[in-house]
């Protein structure tokens, strides 16, 4: 089973504050642990919805919009994808994580995957 373990963004992650050193070791030890497990495919940091965009569909026509997109408890600013024997082992993970946040009110949102056998059984 797969699961995305979703950073959600702060006004700090927003406004472009890089994570210390001492943060930056403190994620990373976190990832090394996912690594040796053999649980992490995947992981990264986004930047500040000031540098992406949207693609807005309604009515059949597309509109641009531009970051930033305000309201960051919506806005996701980093992630790991983890593959994991069960939801239990999904929801060990999620707490072993390190505050995102260092400090701050700091949130992660997991969820699971479809996966092909998903479809074959609807």
């Amino acid at each position: 089973m797969r699961y995305i373990m979703m950073v959600k963004a702060t006004r700090k992650s927003e406004a472009g504050v890089m994570p210390t050193p001492e943060q930056i070791a403190i994620m990373g030890a976190y990832n090394e642990q996912l690594m040796k497990a053999g649980a992490l495919v995947d992981a990264a940091g986004l930047q500040a919805t000031s540098k992406g965009f949207k693609i807005h569909h309604s009515d059949g026509k597309q509109e641009l919009v531009n970051g930033p997109f305000g309201d960051t408890s919506n806005t996701v600013s980093g992630y790991w994808i983890i593959k994991v024997n069960s939801h239990e082992e999904a929801l060990e993970w999620a707490r072993m994580a390190p505050n995102p946040a260092f400090g701050d009110d700091g949130e992660i949102e997991v969820r699971r995957f479809f996966e092909a056998e998903d479809f074959a059984r609807a």
